[in-house]
């Protein structure tokens, strides 16, 4: 969810791209009807409001200015981490009206789409856009299926990331600049900001943020490899996983009683209205502050507890639709998506780091440039909430086992709940 800015590579022109090869996609434009209707190109996205709605914008600034024979067409659709879009986009996928492109978190998210043979390989494009060399390699490796490549990433977004409010913390004791060693660590510190008066010492919402703090509490428990290896078919039954979903149970006993009511931006309130300590949330949390006008000075920010010194990625990117509407307007903005000035304009409004090699940290706020630093040098892991580790089919099933959990409290339940929803596809 960031970018880049190199200007020694130039945006390839709508007139170039006529020249492209349709990659298998049809070149007629689409759902058919008059001229005009196939100078639209229809962007399906879940980036409706704030942090990433202003992301949205800056690509599509650019889009403008370099693809000057097409109309952007924006399709968003409201819902944390695309969870209403991704239902409108398979209903629409399913009938047969995929619109000119769509973002799909990277990964194995994807393999739902591929199998389908709802999208189309773009690996051509890279060579003719020069991704191949402007993309890490080990990006390039996480995205390449059979030796193909389905999607075009705008992004990298950071999910392990523990937001705080450092005056809530210091009325309880607390030093908001240094996170807990430990979970157990972590939980100690919030029975201080009990004891101090605060009702929720960790803000949540419903849906994805339960399952993104049941992952970094696996992270933190089970260490990155055998976190990494539940989501490749490793069994789910052990102890040390019983234990880490026992933490995880008492986790919430520290959250607010709304949690199954409200989603992430108001459970974000709850930290900056001083109603909380803590908050796990991806860095996009750093582009929403940035559009509250919330001030550096307000909240502070580390890897979740016993994370340290891992990268839990995900990856926004865009996709090329089998028979999309208008294939070659749609070309022109996945050049945009990977271009460095489109990647810049996106991500330094989005709070996610830039998919590019090429970008200067000195360009992009504070938050980003720390995540910059730490994508060099940290292991990397996936994360199933958002894709890059679980198939869309498994992470529905995964989201329905939390939310169930929520209020039974049944630890054997959700273990093997969590187990039997990665062996299905």
């Amino acid at each position: 969810m960031r970018g880049g800015l190199s200007k020694t590579v130039a945006v390839l022109g709508a007139a170039g791209l006529l020249a492209v090869s349709a990659c298998g996609n049809s070149d007629d434009g689409g759902g058919g009807g008059d001229a005009a209707a196939t100078k639209d190109v229809t962007v399906f996205t879940w980036w409706a409001d704030g942090g990433e709605k202003a992301g949205l914008d800056g690509m599509v600034s650019v889009f403008n200015t370099e693809c000057k024979d097409y109309k952007f067409v924006n399709s968003a659709v409201a819902g944390g981490a695309g969870s209403n879009a991704k239902q409108v986009l398979a209903n629409d996928l399913a009938a047969g009206k995929p619109p000119s492109t769509f973002q799909a978190h990277a990964g194995a998210e994807l393999s739902d789409y591929i199998n389908a043979g709802q999208v189309d390989d773009v690996s051509g494009l890279y060579k003719e856009f020069g991704l191949d060399k402007a993309f890490p390699q080990n990006l390039i490796d996480n995205l390449t299926v059979d030796g193909k490549i389905y999607s075009i990433p705008a992004n990298v977004h950071r999910a392990n990331v523990t937001w705080t409010n450092p005056t809530v913390l210091k009325k309880a004791g607390l030093d908001a600049t240094k996170a807990p060693a430990s979970v157990d660590a972590w939980m100690a510190d919030m029975d201080k900001l009990k004891a101090a008066g605060v009702k929720a010492p960790l803000a949540i919402s419903k849906g994805f943020a339960q399952e993104m703090l049941v992952e970094v509490v696996l992270l933190a428990e089970l260490g990155p490899d055998k976190f990494t290896n539940l989501w490749k078919g490793e069994s789910w039954d052990g102890a040390d996983v019983t234990a880490a979903l026992e933490k995880y149970k008492k986790l919430l006993t520290y959250t607010n009683a709304d949690r199954e009511a409200i989603d992430w931006p108001d459970a974000l309130q709850y930290l900056n209205k001083g109603q909380a300590g803590y908050f796990v949330m991806g860095d996009w949390v750093a582009a929403q502050q940035l559009a509250d006008k919330v001030p550096d000075t307000a909240y502070t920010y580390w890897p979740s507890p016993g994370t340290a010194g891992n990268f839990q990625y995900l990856s926004d990117s865009f996709t090329l639709p089998t028979d999309g509407q208008n294939p070659d307007g749609a070309k022109c903005w996945l050049k945009v998506t990977g271009s460095a000035e489109g990647q810049k304009a996106f991500n330094t409004k989005k709070g996610s780091i830039p998919a590019r090699s090429d970008a200067q940290p000195a360009d992009y706020p504070k938050y980003q440039q720390s995540a910059m630093a730490d994508w060099k040098k940290d292991k990397i892991v996936p994360s199933c909430a958002h894709g890059a580790a679980c198939t869309l089919g498994q992470n529905n099933n995964i989201l329905s086992a939390i939310s169930q959990f929520s209020g039974s409290q049944n630890v054997a339940q959700l273990q093997k709940a969590l187990g039997d929803a990665m062996k299905k596809s």
